[in-house]
């Protein structure tokens, strides 16, 4: 395997930042799992009512892709939230309000580059062998929701979510025959390259959500509204969210 001499020190920088995204979604898991069986001997069965918890899996479906990059079919993401949830007298009907984390990786046949101040998509040329190119960007977010619970164990949710981006990076496994102003890499042999922290990245995601299912499974939406990157330095290409939501608590 190739290693640039200048990546030494990048991959060192690069595993301390990608720690923060990796570790926070695991801690967050962690702690919504937890607190509801640590609690549940103090706690009541409204109070427990009042809150739900939620772990999902997704894959983006990318709109305004450029012109010759293809993205995979399915590009998994995950999540993980917490919701506090208000009833609306003794109805089905209520609203919720939370904090979540959201972890996007969309895959395909390019590279990220930069190129004075604009951001871009480089495709990878077809004589080039490689496993994987993604890119990654996690979100801090605040959804909120309306919702229906029927006594049937049915549930659906129409609402919105606005985030905060916490952190992206980018990972690249293949052939060493690449050369861009960032990737300034050019061997025979095979590379693991990963650069962390993606130029020109916007800053707060937002869109409405769907979610709707029985008892602790659902199938769930988010129509991203605004751009990944920002205008007019970067790809105009956002994605459409759709996956399954498991909320055991």
């Amino acid at each position: 395997m190739f290693i640039h001499k200048s990546s030494i020190m990048k991959s060192v920088y690069s595993k301390i930042l990608s720690v923060p995204v990796s570790g926070i979604l695991l801690f967050f898991l962690a702690f919504l799992l937890i607190q509801p069986a640590a609690q549940s001997q103090v706690v009541n069965e409204t109070a427990k009512k009042k809150v739900s918890i939620g772990f999902g899996i997704f894959t983006d479906i990318m709109q305004k892709v450029p012109s010759g990059i293809k993205t995979r079919t399915i590009n998994q993401g995950v999540k993980v939230f917490g919701l506090y949830n208000i009833a609306f007298g003794k109805s089905p009907f209520g609203f919720s309000i939370g904090l979540g984390l959201s972890v996007h990786n969309i895959y395909g046949n390019f590279l990220v580059d930069k190129s004075g101040d604009t951001t871009k998509l480089v495709k990878i040329p077809d004589t080039v062998s490689f496993k994987r190119s993604k890119m990654t960007v996690a979100y801090l977010e605040v959804p909120l929701q309306f919702y229906l619970k029927t006594e049937g164990k049915f549930n659906m949710a129409l609402g919105f979510k606005a985030g905060f981006m916490i952190g992206s990076h980018t990972k690249y496994v293949g052939d060493g025959r690449i050369a861009t102003s960032t990737y300034k890499y050019y061997t025979t042999e095979k590379v693991r390259i990963k650069n962390v922290g993606i130029p020109n990245l916007q800053q707060f995601s937002y869109g409405p959500t769907f979610r709707i299912g029985y008892r602790w499974i659902s199938a769930d939406c988010f129509y991203m509204l605004s751009t990944i990157f920002t205008k007019n330095h970067g790809p105009e290409m956002y994605p459409i969210s759709v996956g399954l939501v498991l909320m055991p608590f």
